[in-house]
């Protein structure tokens, strides 16, 4: 269940991080997905703790996953750059989190 609760604080925080883009250039009701993102995103990143899962992995695919998805979803959505070196950038915090993830056993 760990891993369950972990994708779901990914999936909600990116989407909450989108949802922030979206108010700033648009409506301001946006502000509620916001709002509503962060705090199921935090609430489902306890659970995936409360299950045991380390605060390092957990915490570390939590944000490499969150920068990787909200950088390819700016890049689609809102028309942000998206160059080499941040591709480059993306799979290095990805490497990180693995070697994290692969310590932490």
């Amino acid at each position: 269940m760990a891993w369950v609760f972990l994708v779901v604080a990914i999936l909600t925080e990116v989407t909450a991080t989108l949802a922030l883009q979206a108010a700033v250039k648009g409506s301001r009701w946006w502000y509620l997905l916001v709002a509503v993102g962060y705090l199921v995103a935090f609430a489902a990143l306890s659970f995936s703790l409360g299950e045991g899962m380390p605060l390092g992995v957990a915490y570390g695919i939590w944000t490499a996953a969150g920068v990787a998805l909200t950088a390819v979803f700016g890049k689609v959505i809102f028309k942000q750059p998206f160059t080499w070196v941040m591709t480059l950038g993306v799979a290095l915090i990805m490497g990180g989190v693995l070697l994290i993830e692969l310590g932490a056993h």
